[in-house]
């Protein structure tokens, strides 16, 4: 009983702090950005709490035991990749452009309608991510409580929206600080407790072939094609998306921004890896796990064991990630749907009128994407397609306006429309696994034609 009492007790505490931090919201931007005032304290845990969620716990050791560290490359080492790269090169550049949602960049750079373009393309990708988070959250009910899935995910739906709405990026923010400390020390004490357990910590190890260590494929083309899609699947598709902007815009500096996001990619990789060994460490110490799903090899072998204690850090641990991470989700296709798709069409609107539309745009949000989760049973399918999106639609018309001196329409419209286009036909024609990969190239090609065309069109004046 004290498990199921403490995940209630938990749930509670965290809607009290999302009702708590609704004082701190006054204007429609502390909802949105937390008035861009996070120190590096909120601001890094927060940006790490962006994709740690049911994808890095549940689906990536369920892969990792079928496919080994090969499949593994788009969560964790994507992703640690994905948070390098934006410290890099897109925190400094996007921080000074001062705007509020990354759409905000399409619209300035290419013009309303790659604005329009975009937005549908960043919504769309999210909704995938936010009903993997509670199909996730509603595993783990089914598990403790014996709720039927269903049920369950109308549950996860309501808390994580009900905290969301109170306080927006306050109530985020000041959670994903409580919810990554139990992370870390959830996680690093199991970890720790199986590795003083045995006198030998490879024996975990000698019962998987070495190829199932291995760190690149093997030398075919359609192996290299999944390794490269892996690596860019979220590494690079999840660079053009508005929950990350949302924590580098929020923080209160450009340099808190920069260093919150290396902070994040080690914290990333760290935190990544333990799941992945715990899922090792469990099969060794309780053979009859060799017969359990790999999807619930992670939560039945903490259910196996004797301490209450342990049970509670790692249920602690997962639900705080998975929570963290729908709750960001959440409010960034919210914000996307207040500020470039309703707002520009009232100039007169108050922003007391935006705060509350922000507001009723994150419960739409819950809505659709509750029903997406009820369609579907798969975690790893619906954070691998949200990513696919942004990757050939919007990553290359976002580096070619922050890198190049002079923005082109045309080329940000072409790139935008000619990578999707070209990925769907690939994906539905034979070639699924280049699909990706084609689909990015056409972007790119789209680029450099608009770019043609428009230094064409200016020679002529």
């Amino acid at each position: 009983m004290a498990l199921p009492i403490f995940i209630m007790i938990y749930l509670i505490i965290t809607l009290g702090i999302g009702i708590f931090s609704a004082k701190l919201v006054k204007t429609s931007n502390d909802f949105m950005l937390a008035g861009r005032r996070l120190s590096i304290a909120l601001c890094a845990p927060s940006m790490f709490s962006t994709w740690y969620g049911s994808e890095t716990i549940i689906g990536a050791s369920s892969e990792f035991i079928e496919h080994g560290l090969l499949g593994v490359m788009e969560d964790p080492f994507g992703t640690t990749l994905c948070f390098l790269l934006i410290g890099l090169f897109i925190a400094r550049p996007i921080y000074r452009m001062n705007v509020v949602t990354i759409v905000d960049f399409y619209r300035i750079k290419y013009g309303k309608t790659a604005e329009k373009i975009a937005a549908f393309f960043m919504i769309t990708s999210y909704i995938g991510w936010i009903a993997a988070q509670f199909l996730a959250m509603a595993i783990i009910m089914e598990v403790i409580f014996h709720i039927p899935l269903s049920l369950g995910l109308i549950i996860c739906c309501c808390i994580v929206s009900l905290y969301t709405v109170s306080g927006g990026m306050w109530s985020i923010s000041i959670n994903d600080f409580i919810q990554t400390s139990i992370i870390i020390f959830g996680l690093l004490f199991l970890s720790l407790y199986y590795l003083v357990n045995v006198d030998d910590p490879s024996v975990y190890f000698n019962d998987y072939p070495k190829h199932h260590f291995d760190l690149f494929p093997q030398n075919t083309w359609k192996d290299w094609c999944v390794y490269l899609t892996a690596w860019m699947t979220i590494g690079l598709g999840s660079i053009p998306q508005q929950d990350v902007f949302q924590r580098v815009m929020s923080a209160k500096s450009e340099s808190v921004a920069v260093k919150s996001s290396y902070l994040s990619a080690l914290m990333y990789i760290c935190l990544g890896l333990l799941p992945l060994f715990l899922t090792l460490a469990f099969r060794y110490h309780y053979p009859k796990l060799q017969e359990v799903s790999a999807s619930q090899v992670l939560l039945q072998g903490v259910l196996l064991q004797e301490s209450v204690w342990i049970k509670l850090m790692f249920f602690g641990a997962l639900l705080s990630a998975i929570m963290s991470s729908a709750s960001g989700g959440l409010l960034a296709p919210a914000t996307i749907i207040e500020e470039n798709l309703i707002k520009p069409h009232y100039s007169q609107m108050s922003d007391q009128q935006s705060l509350f539309l922000l507001r009723v745009s994150v419960v739409l949000t819950a809505i659709i994407s509750l029903l997406y989760a009820l369609s579907s049973q798969s975690i790893y399918e619906l954070v691998a397609e949200s990513s696919l999106i942004s990757l050939v639609s919007l990553l290359s018309p976002l580096l070619a306006g922050i890198y190049l001196k002079k923005s082109s329409p045309k080329g940000g419209l072409l790139s935008m429309i000619l990578g999707p286009v070209v990925w769907l036909i690939c994906k539905h024609t034979g070639f699924e696994v280049e699909s990706v990969l084609f689909g990015l190239l056409s972007s790119m090609m789209g680029l450099v034609i608009g770019i043609t065309l428009d230094t064409f069109e200016r020679s002529k004046k």
